[in-house]
């Protein structure tokens, strides 16, 4: 893996390639250990999903993805974070389940809370922070002038010492309760593969989203060589390798975003745009995205399902797109290219937003 430096110290993002080879996989037995899968399932909220692959793969994943497997699902709910922590829904989401909830604001800016795995995370002002009561450190980097210090407190709810009765518990029942009481709205999704009957959350009156797959076919764009030179592997030349990571990793990004600058006969004034694509030849493309409040299980199943899906020696592009983590927007990405005529062989990109 390379860590290329950032080229002003004014760079908020750090983006770190990885050559690697996927190996053998069991469907039925999904990885979880090694790159690219612990990649995918150590991110955090994922806000957007891109699959990019040649126009002619495209019904395959339509069979295998896209009809036998229903779209994402979530929910969003006002609840005030004792709610969470009392009664039923603590007992049935918290202890026995696997929910994942992240409430709005801006971190940063609000006070932002989010639950992940039994671990909740508290983003305080110092306002907020001083009258929770509770143990916590600083949040954000050493030495930033001219903005209002933050906390984060972090505490695990599936540990033993998380109940009624117990002292820390008690604790932050009593910050919820009396500091950090304001109904939030909140993103919700249950990571397990059961929903408790009667459900604890339909006394809050949740709305259903689901996460409708958007599809984009016949994309005709200008084509560049995907596959690096076996050079640039074996010989450990940093700058070759870096030059033809950068270049490729823009051209995707264009296609995410659709862009008319990888467009096949392009003629964008060069006073306007300066962006060249690397062209190689020209392919028809399709995009599917799906946005909203995915989990990192589900990106990494979709990662798993389109290898399964599509011939061996078909390249594709899957990226993933964390919710922003402070004010300027940072957020994390990743980004993995099995090359065309690989023997899972890939490529991943991991962007990480400035903490």
């Amino acid at each position: 893996m390379l860590s290329f430096p950032a080229p002003s110290v004014y760079q908020a993002s750090k983006c770190f390639v990885t050559c690697g080879v996927m190996g053998h996989l069991e469907p039925k037995q999904p990885p979880t250990k090694g790159k690219p899968w612990a990649t995918l399932t150590s991110q955090d909220f994922i806000h957007r999903a891109d699959l990019i692959l040649p126009q002619e793969a495209f019904e395959a994943v339509n069979v295998a993805l896209l009809r036998a497997k229903p779209a994402p699902e979530f929910k969003k709910v006002t609840m005030s974070l004792q709610d969470i922590l009392t009664g039923v829904f603590f007992a049935e989401y918290i202890k026995k389940g696997d929910v994942m909830m992240l409430s709005g604001g801006r971190r940063g800016i609000d006070n932002v809370y989010s639950l992940k795995h039994g671990v909740l995370t508290l983003f305080l002002d110092k306002e907020a922070y001083e009258r929770a009561g509770l143990v916590g450190k600083p949040d954000g980097v050493k030495g930033k002038r001219g903005l209002k210090p933050r906390w984060v407190v972090t505490l695990d709810l599936k540990g033993d010492s998380m109940f009624p009765g117990k002292k820390g518990f008690d604790r932050l029942v009593y910050a919820a309760k009396n500091a950090l009481n304001t109904p939030v709205t909140w993103l919700f999704c249950n990571t397990s593969s059961t929903t408790p009957n009667p459900d604890p959350l339909a006394q809050h009156s949740p709305s259903d989203i689901t996460s409708a797959p958007e599809v984009s076919q016949n994309i005709d764009v200008a084509m560049p060589v995907l596959q690096p030179e076996v050079e640039f592997l074996t010989t450990g030349h940093k700058e070759d390798l870096e030059s033809f990571s950068t270049e490729i990793y823009e051209w995707l990004s264009l296609v995410r975003l659709q862009s008319p600058r990888v467009r096949l006969g392009d003629q964008i004034d060069p006073f306007l745009c300066r962006y060249q694509a690397p062209e190689a030849g020209q392919a028809k493309l399709c995009k599917i995205s799906w946005q909203g409040f995915l989990t990192p299980s589900w990106s990494r199943q979709t990662l798993i399902d389109v290898v399964t899906a599509i011939p061996a020696k078909t390249w594709f592009s899957l990226s993933t797109t964390t919710f922003s983590k402070g004010v300027a927007g940072d957020n994390s990405e990743c980004t993995i290219l099995r090359p065309p005529g690989s023997g899972g062989e890939y490529i991943m990109w991991e962007v990480r937003g400035h903490e």
